[in-house]
């Protein structure tokens, strides 16, 4: 043990009298070393914003230093796993993406068990996908989309990449629809609405952060949402629940989570911390910038909700022999 783990230790130990290690290291955070919100994609992204939105006011309601670090690749598995293997102290968290619940079952031998390496903190949002088609398609509505499907036509739709959620998600209604649609996959959120502008693809899927600036400005048109409720940004658009595919439920989701058997009063103390920011109106502006409905809650319901999704999306990867790109 390196001779300033020892100082600090003893210090707590002398502190706290009879404190087991745990309780008496948890007392020491949050101030031994500034706190990393690794970003399990590159910069630019949805991922990285919410972790450069959460690290200000973490910092002062902390009183530390908190600095995002990203770390991209394989859909957020490569950052994912350097947090696993980080030491279970509270000054290393992972902010994840709605691949964090695909990637167990697209990607086989991650180094990591997904839900016993990594514990939840807290459910920072959701979001609805967006199902959109160009400006002047003959699909009017999501019911065109369906009966042209039904009808054995030719239905093509694309998607930022091959297992992406607006992938698994359209699998999953053609599957509880019986229709049968032709995927697109393309690299990322840029060339898939480049195409889809355009009309070269006719219908294409993606976040509201994606496919609303061009719904802004009447180049594409929005026709259903994934999620169970509308979307705020677009709540003239139906959810697809209500078009006939009741109980369908699809959402983009942000999660922050921290190495397994970091101690329960340092986990408690980050998710009071999240949630508090949370709360505050400018950061809750700031993400609904990003297209994101606030959520927030306990690690538990966290929990519930993260491992609901791996089940969810591992039975649609099988069920359709979806492979990553």
């Amino acid at each position: 043990m390196h001779t300033l783990k020892r100082v600090v230790i003893a210090a707590c130990f002398a502190a706290t009298g009879m404190l087991s290690w745990p309780q008496a290291f948890a007392q020491a955070w949050p101030h031994r070393q500034p706190i990393k919100l690794v970003a399990v994609f590159p910069p630019g992204g949805s991922v990285d914003q919410v972790a450069r939105i959460l690290a200000v006011p973490l910092a002062a309601q902390l009183g530390t230093t908190v600095i995002v670090e990203n770390k991209g690749g394989a859909s957020g598995s490569i950052g994912a796993a350097a947090v696993a293997a980080a030491p279970p102290d509270g000054y290393t968290f992972a902010v994840v993406f709605d691949t964090f619940g695909v990637n167990p079952a697209l990607i086989p031998g991650m180094p990591y068990d997904s839900r016993k390496d990594l514990d939840p903190v807290v459910l920072v949002g959701t979001s609805p996908m967006v199902l959109a088609t160009y400006a002047g398609s003959e699909y009017k509505t999501f019911a065109d989309v369906v009966g042209a499907a039904k009808a054995k036509k030719n239905v093509s739709y694309g998607s930022i990449g091959s297992g992406s959620l607006g992938h698994l998600a359209m699998a999953l209604l053609g599957k509880n629809g019986q229709m049968d649609w032709q995927h697109i996959p393309y690299k990322g959120g840029g060339p898939l609405m480049a195409d889809a502008v355009a009309g070269h693809v006719p219908l294409s899927i993606g976040s509201v952060f994606l496919i609303k600036p061009h719904v802004d400005n009447k180049r594409v048109r929005p026709l259903a949402v994934t999620t169970s409720k509308r979307s705020l940004d677009l709540p003239d658009v139906p959810t697809m629940a209500e078009s006939g595919f009741a109980g369908f439920d699809a959402p983009a989701w942000w999660a922050i989570l921290a190495p397994a058997r970091t101690p329960p009063e340092i986990l408690r103390r980050m998710n009071e911390e999240i949630n508090k920011a949370l709360r505050n109106p400018e950061i809750a502006r700031k993400l609904d910038a990003q297209g994101i409905d606030v959520v927030g809650g306990t690690p538990e319901s966290a929990r519930v909700f993260i491992e609901r999704q791996m089940d969810i999306w591992a039975k649609v990867v099988k069920d359709n022999g979806i492979k990553a790109d």
